[in-house]
């Protein structure tokens, strides 16, 4: 992989995420005004995942839309959940950092996967053989 390359669509995903981040958080907070916080946490979850895949493919990748694409970008995100828990775990229960500041390690931790899956699922384009 090129790094110098890279670095524009890294500072996009970084960015995007970042957008991504502060709108799930401020759908969360608005819908907290009319349904409960289990109910607000999975819109807001869902909501955020397809943001996500919006910017994503449009914004940092600037892929192509496709049905393919939407069906398998959630698998970042779950691939994303499972990665960054393993690291919650060992942080808090073998490494003793305070469980209040070890979300930010899993997020530090798992951010390189979720740009190469993302990157896998958004820019990978089928070749047909004629």
């Amino acid at each position: 992989m090129n790094l110098r390359a890279s670095l524009p669509t890294i500072a996009r995903f970084l960015a995007g995420g970042a957008l991504n981040t502060g709108s799930t958080f401020v759908l969360y907070w608005l819908l907290l005004l009319v349904v409960e916080y289990r109910v607000a946490y999975a819109i807001s979850f869902v909501a955020g995942i397809l943001l996500s895949y919006v910017i994503n493919t449009r914004f940092v990748f600037r892929a192509r839309h496709s049905m393919r694409k939407v069906v398998l970008f959630p698998l970042v995100y779950l691939a994303g959940y499972l990665a960054g828990a393993l690291v919650l775990q060992l942080s808090v229960a073998h490494f003793g950092v305070d469980a209040r500041v070890a979300p930010l390690i899993s997020v530090c931790a798992t951010l390189p996967l979720t740009y190469i899956l993302s990157k896998l699922v958004l820019t990978w384009e089928r070749t047909s053989k004629g």
